[in-house]
This record gives structure tokens, C-alpha cells and sequence, in this order.
């Protein structure tokens, strides 16, 4: 009996209807991450940020009272977008006291309450709110789901992040340096790629000799303590040093070790002793996927004035450039037609995970997406 196991089958990477259906059930039927808060301007009160989640263009505000809030872009009238943005373009920040439609007015609280529509006196305001979308807000990180009345509670998606990287603090992290590719690939190559080592070898030879562990094909790496680096080095930078101090609170073995937490669909959370890289996949097509890469740091680091994230940055981009190179790699080859489906190999187990966290999910009624 062979010991690998079957993949994903060709058309749920390069099937423009498979990725359809995909998006349709699974996108929009789970929590969704849209980036950082700091990033897209929701620190403060009075903001509204524009953001894509594959195609669907999602409000988010933060009102006067510090909650936030998500609705469609579409106003309850005639449709037009309240703020007129193309299908996956990156995200936009204003400050504002109400939403008002271009086309005829109607306009709106941050709460996506109707408050005025210009010469229709006679029709009931708490029948026209935007049609909402749900909105959580983890570790300075902020999700969005496009069918709220079915959402599972954010803390049951996060729980194994979040305990694993607790002594990280994300919440408390600030980007210093933000890395943004666009890669012609299937988001979920790029995923399955990030959860494995088995290609590490092959594909990044810096890397392995940073941290010699993940050159050994990947299998029996110890994930739950982290993997450790070289001997003299503690972090994801070109020297394995750096000036900058460890993160506080972590401990003795997340001083020098490196971890990492891959939260589907879109989030994949990269963590050194000075610094978090965290991935956010931003599906654009069935071969398509933007991602932000947003180098985190501690708070005084990036407001000391003589911060330099370059040592830092110049390692995640040569690491990720080499990535996404093999994905479109992957991509082009997946879609030959002699290609029907791929393998597992016993060390990949964990790229599996894509298959076992999809397939359920697809077979599931997303339900409706409003109200």
C-alpha cells in the first residue's frame, strides 16, 4: 500500500468555476482576515476602511465609541458602492462622520443605520440599514464574515494560535515593515507551500543554513517548542542577529527558536524572537492571490529613530520571492492537461490540512449573505 495520499484534484486550482463555488461556500462562509487595524486606519474613531474579500468589497468603520462595524459597499437603493472601488483593489481609509451614497444621497450611520434618503419620506429607516457583515478584531488583526448569521465564534477559529503564540503579544506589535506581491498562483498553493518543509531544501538554501532543521525534508520538525537556528544565531534576519531585543515575555526557548501557525483560509503567522511576519492571502482569481506581508515588531523598536528593518526585511523578501516563484511554478504545472492530481508524501501531512479543513466546508449550504 503506498504511503502517499491523494491531493486536491486538478480543477480546485485552475477551474475557474471550481474557484467560484470555492469562494461562494468557503470564503464568504468563514472568518476572513482583511489585515491589521493600525494598517487600514481603524485605530481611532470616525474611520471607515474599504477592504476586498475576493471580490465582495466590505465597509469597515469604527464609530465615535471605539466599536466596530462591517456592511456590504452596496447601498440598500439602487446598488451602487457607497465608495466606488474596483473588485480587488487594495484597501482605503477615510476619516468620516456618516456614509453617505454618491448617486442619490442616501446616507448612513457607521453602524449602517439609514438616517436620510432624500425625498422618501414615507418609508421605514430600520427596513434600508446596510446589509451587515460580521467583524472581529484579534491581536491588533482584523476578520470579517460575509455570512454573520452563520459565523462560529472567533475565539474556536483562533484557539490554537492563540495559545500557541500567546508570549508573542501581537496585539501590542506594530508594522514597521510591509512586503506586498502579486503571485500567479491558487491561494491555496501558496498555503499548502508555507505548511510544509519538505521543499525547503531545494528551494531556499539561506534559509536551511540559518535554521539546519528545516533542510532535513521536514518531517519531526517540533513545532509546538519551535525550531532553533544555527548555533550563534536566534533570528529570521541575514546574519541570524540583530540589534534589536527579543520580544518580551517569551520564553527561554522562543528566544532563539522560531515558530509558526498557518489560520485558514488566509492568515499565516511567522514568528521570530524580535519580530512577527504575518501573510495575509488576498484571493484575486482562481490563479491569483495578493499578499501583504507585514514585518511586526515591538512598539518602541519602530519608534526609536534609529529603526532599521531592513536585516529583517531583506531575509523575507529573498525567502519569500523564492516562494512564490515555485508556487507559479506549481500553478503553471497544475494546469497542463497531463496533471490530475498531486501527492502527499508522509512528511507533508500538515499541508493535508488544506484538504481536510476545505472539503467539509465545500459541501456545506453556505445559507444567505444578508439580511
Amino acid at each position: 500500500m503506498s504511503p502517499l495520499q491523494a491531493a486536491l484534484p486538478r480543477e480546485m486550482y485552475v477551474d475557474r468555476d471550481a474557484w467560484l463555488r470555492e469562494r461562494d461556500r468557503v470564503l464568504y462562509a468563514e472568518w476572513f482576515c482583511v489585515g491589521r487595524t493600525g494598517d487600514l486606519g481603524l485605530a481611532e474613531g470616525g474611520r471607515v476602511a474599504v477592504v476586498d474579500v475576493a471580490g465582495e468589497s466590505v465597509l469597515v468603520t469604527r464609530d465615535d465609541d471605539g466599536a466596530l462595524h462591517a456592511a456590504y459597499n452596496v447601498c440598500r437603493h439602487r446598488g451602487s458602492q457607497l465608495f466606488p472601488t474596483p473588485a480587488g483593489a487594495g484597501p482605503t481609509c477615510a476619516a468620516v462622520g456618516a456614509l453617505r451614497c454618491p448617486y442619490h444621497s442616501w446616507t448612513y450611520s457607521l453602524a449602517g443605520e439609514l438616517l436620510r434618503s432624500p425625498h422618501t419620506d414615507d418609508i421605514d429607516p430600520a427596513d434600508f440599514s446596510l446589509h451587515p457583515v460580521g467583524v472581529e478584531e484579534w491581536a491588533s488583526f482584523l476578520f470579517v464574515h460575509l455570512t454573520p448569521s452563520s459565523a462560529a465564534p472567533i475565539g474556536a477559529v483562533l484557539e490554537r494560535a492563540a495559545t500557541h503564540l500567546a508570549n508573542y503579544a501581537m496585539g501590542a506589535l506594530v508594522t514597521g515593515h510591509t512586503l506586498t506581491y502579486e503571485v500567479a498562483a491558487n491561494y491555496k498553493v501558496v498555503a499548502e507551500n508555507y505548511n510544509e518543509c519538505y521543499h525547503c531544501g531545494p528551494v531556499h538554501p539561506e534559509l536551511t543554513r540559518l535554521v539546519p532543521a528545516f533542510g532535513g525534508g521536514g518531517a519531526g520538525l517540533g513545532w509546538e517548542d519551535g525550531i532553533p537556528h544555527r548555533e550563534g544565531a536566534w533570528t529570521f534576519t541575514t546574519t541570524g542577529t540583530t540589534t534589536r531585543a527579543p520580544l518580551p515575555g517569551l520564553s527561554e526557548a522562543e528566544r532563539s527558536r522560531h515558530k509558526g501557525e498557518l489560520v485558514h483560509p488566509n492568515l499565516m503567522l511567522s514568528c521570530s524572537a524580535d519580530h512577527v511576519a504575518a501573510f495575509v492571502l488576498l484571493p484575486q482569481d482562481v490563479d491569483r492571490t495578493r499578499i501583504d506581508c507585514h514585518l511586526l515588531f515591538a512598539a518602541d523598536a519602530v519608534a526609536d529613530p534609529g529603526f532599521d528593518p531592513s536585516d529583517a526585511a531583506d531575509l523575507w523578501d529573498l525567502v519569500n520571492r523564492q516562494d512564490w516563484a515555485i508556487c507559479e511554478s506549481v500553478q503553471r504545472g497544475m494546469s497542463s492537461r497531463s496533471y490530475t492530481h498531486g501527492w502527499f508524501a508522509p512528511m507533508e501531512d500538515d499541508s493535508a490540512d488544506i484538504r481536510r479543513w476545505l472539503l467539509p466546508r465545500l459541501a456545506q449550504d453556505p445559507g444567505p449573505t444578508g439580511g
